[in-house]
């Protein structure tokens, strides 16, 4: 049995919802896990818990849009990562069944302001989701709370994306990794660099091909499922394909550099699939065509390096400001774990760069929530909603800001973590 949370009041605090103005010096009534009224002069339930709010602000929780929460603990200890499971097609997987709700993780990201995640059944091999390796589809990812019991309790949506990791000239691209193998073919002058080139198209058309053809096996399979054939078997992984060859699970496809990304697109519609592009690092040459199609994109750490040596020192840090420019709709993911808890600085930090506050205070709330298709229940602060709030000294996105509160689904959830554990370990000593 799942006891409902105790009904909360917070008093007179300024209140931030992002989709609207700032309420200042209102009243939240979170009851039954939701957020039951927000305005002036509102009467607490009998028996409801006060919290005085003034001089504090009330934001919603906020929201990373990659990770691997729960599914890697250590990454060089194998017996803590839970991902990376052999295998080119493998749809039937689902991250959420493998995460594990007691990982440090999550208190060191909830100390900072973050309620949701997204976390995905794997990278696509080391330093970041730019493409390539040998799998293609790694799973189903979910999009978990930070706080639960267990990992059904954890679960906002079980099946949010189906994790495609799209060819790349080459192999992998990606920050983290070095030069983009496509841009090093480029530098190769001569017949050298020509042969290279060549052969690595040779294999990048080889696996998009047979990306195509497991897809085409999924829909013959659709069809013979609802026609219900003679001698039909049901297959896990073909069935897994299902939600999303009906268009209720996007394709979350981690393509980087423009060339691969309007292919991506190309692939997507040719197959009458939604898809949302996982940092993608070349915005500014096919923003127009991801705002036409109406394809978001989660990008990628903003706190980086640039990807070679002759890459702009602003590179990562102004491709925020270029996606809203594009008009592009987006959301921040950190894709590493060690970097979870920074998703207020790398917002703060596209801010120094170009982006309007608001957009970088959308980009790790509501744009998130939408982009995965909960934007009714989660990414802001209105009545009806799940609450999902956190209660800060002054803006988030600021270093100097402190979480005084955090809630999901209405229940205070502890600002503890390893780190404040042992401070206080070592400060109590005698």
């Amino acid at each position: 049995m799942v006891l409902s949370a105790e009904t909360i009041v917070i008093r007179n605090a300024d209140v931030y919802p992002v989709t609207g103005a700032a309420m200042m010096g209102v009243t939240v009534i979170l009851q039954d896990g939701k957020i039951a009224e927000i305005g002036a002069k509102l009467l607490p339930p009998k028996g409801a818990r006060i919290i005085e709010g003034k001089g504090l602000r009330v934001y919603p929780g906020m929201i990373d849009s990659g990770t691997e929460l729960g599914l890697s603990e250590v990454s060089s200890t194998r017996e803590t990562v839970d991902t990376g499971e052999i295998g080119e097609f493998m749809p039937q997987l689902r991250a959420l069944s493998a995460v594990n709700p007691e990982s440090e993780h999550f208190g060191v990201v909830r100390v900072n302001g973050i309620t949701s995640v997204m976390t995905y059944p794997a990278s696509g091999g080391g330093g970041g989701r730019g493409g390539g390796g040998s799998q293609h589809i790694s799973g189903q990812a979910a999009l978990i709370h930070t706080d639960g019991w267990t990992w059904e309790d954890m679960a906002v949506d079980r099946s949010a994306a189906m994790h495609l990791i799209f060819p790349s000239l080459g192999g992998r691209g990606g920050r983290g990794g070095g030069m983009a193998p496509d841009a090093i073919l480029d530098m190769i002058p001569g017949a050298a660099g020509a042969a290279g080139f060549t052969a690595a198209k040779r294999t990048y058309d080889a696996q998009v091909a047979k990306i195509v053809a497991f897809f085409d096996e999924a829909r013959q399979y659709q069809k013979e499922r609802a026609a219900n054939a003679p001698g039909f078997k049901r297959d896990l992984k073909l069935e897994a394909m299902i939600p999303v060859l009906e268009g209720k699970v996007p394709l979350a496809v981690s393509a980087s550099r423009a060339s691969v990304i309007h292919d991506a697109i190309a692939f997507a519609e040719k197959q009458k699939v939604k898809i949302v592009i996982l940092q993608p690092r070349d915005i500014a040459k096919v923003g127009a065509e991801l705002k036409a199609k109406n394809i978001p994109v989660i990008l990628g750490r903003v706190l980086a390096l640039p990807d070679t040596e002759d890459s702009p020192y602003d590179e990562a840090f102004t491709q925020p400001a270029e996606a809203y420019k594009a008009g592009v709709k987006f959301a921040f993911g950190t894709f590493n774990n060690e970097f979870v808890r920074n998703l207020p600085y790398q917002a703060a930090t596209a801010v120094g760069f170009g982006l309007p506050y608001d957009e970088a205070l959308k980009a790790v709330t509501i744009n998130a929530a939408q982009i995965w298709g909960h934007g009714n229940e989660i990414g802001s602060v209105e009545k009806g909603k799940v609450a999902d709030l956190i209660v800060t000294t002054g803006d988030p996105l600021e270093i100097t800001t402190q979480v005084k509160y955090l809630f999901i689904k209405g229940k205070e959830v502890p600002l503890v973590n390893k780190q404040t554990r042992l401070y206080e370990k070592y400060m109590s000593r005698q």
